[in-house]
């Protein structure tokens, strides 16, 4: 039968299962996907061509205008223009919408300026912040940006003091989720590309983000072009806990959306353990974790527009 999955409670469970490959579920792009649960975040340079059209166009669940790594240090100035620029067209178009913009990190030369683009101009949805290590870098941006509630923000973790002071960074005031800049913390550690070196990072971001009360981090973009690679990273981004990814190209945005989303087999099982428990009650205290999931699970699908044809596990309680 063909299943619309509403009617859910519950926020998002980051822990859901990740199969290795699992069938995947359509997504409908029309459907506005929240930035607190937002799979992909697709970078665009502030000096790419068109930069209107990719922000409208896009069919990522959020488009970040970059002003930091993605524009060389000689074009800052354009990239900021161009950022204000196609704000006034999307506006000539009457699209209300407005990207999120990743700008400097507190401790550079060019976060004054950038700031001093979005204070108290409706430029951006949201800010990323790069490069954050400690909390009073958030508390920093948001005074500059007009103070706490003027713009949410995205804290993007990209070292290994910005790992340890992960809690710290996620509890801050305003913070609402945060990020790992996979290539910079490389760069700094000297950790391979490789997911068992990185696992601690990400894993201690999955683990603050849920002590600090936020959803699921996002992770580092997939630099190569292989399908298949930015694949198997994203199911192991999705098995470790983080619920979205930083994606450097348009072309990456499904296969992120397919390892972020629930797959086929997880709603079914999710209304499985639903359909089990209306029936027949809470049988111990071991079905309440088979119950937030399968909620969360529901609600992803509801949140991300799953339209599914799927028919309840054949065991409700099978994990």
């Amino acid at each position: 039968m063909s299943t619309r999955v509403t009617g859910t409670t519950g926020a998002v469970d980051a822990g859901r299962p990740a199969p290795a490959a699992p069938a995947a579920a359509s997504v409908t792009t029309s459907t506005k996907v929240a930035p607190a649960i937002a799979r992909s975040w697709l970078l665009v340079p502030g000096t790419a061509d068109r930069l209107a059209d990719r922000i409208r166009s896009s069919s990522a669940d959020v488009v970040v205008v970059d002003l930091e790594d993605g524009v060389a240090p000689d074009r800052k100035g354009e990239a900021r223009r161009a950022l204000a620029a196609a704000v006034a067209e999307l506006d000539r178009a009457g699209i209300a919408d407005r990207p999120w913009v990743r700008i400097a990190d507190a401790a550079s030369d060019e976060w004054r300026a950038d700031v001093a683009l979005l204070r108290g101009r409706d430029l951006a949805a949201g800010v990323v912040l790069a490069k954050v290590e400690a909390a009073g870098h958030v508390r920093r941006t948001l005074d500059g940006l007009g103070g706490a509630g003027s713009l949410p923000l995205v804290a993007l973790v990209e070292s290994a003091l910005g790992v340890e002071s992960a809690l710290e960074i996620a509890s801050a005031p305003g913070v609402t989720r945060l990020a790992f800049g996979s290539g910079d913390f490389r760069r700094d550690t000297g950790a391979a590309d490789d997911p068992m070196a990185l696992l601690y990072a990400r894993s201690r971001l999955v683990s603050t983000s849920r002590a600090a009360g936020l959803p699921g981090p996002v992770d580092g973009p997939t630099v190569a072009r292989d399908a298949a690679v930015l694949a198997e990273a994203s199911r192991h981004a999705a098995s470790v806990g983080l619920t979205g990814r930083l994606c450097l190209r348009e072309e990456q945005v499904g296969s992120v959306h397919q390892a972020m989303s629930p797959s086929t087999g997880e709603i079914a099982w999710a209304l499985g353990v639903l359909e089990t428990i209306e029936r027949s009650g809470i049988r111990d205290g071991s079905d309440l974790p088979r119950l937030a999931r399968a909620r969360g699970v529901c609600d992803a699908a509801e949140a991300f527009g799953l339209d599914l044809a799927v028919a309840p596990a054949t065991s409700a309680y099978a994990d």
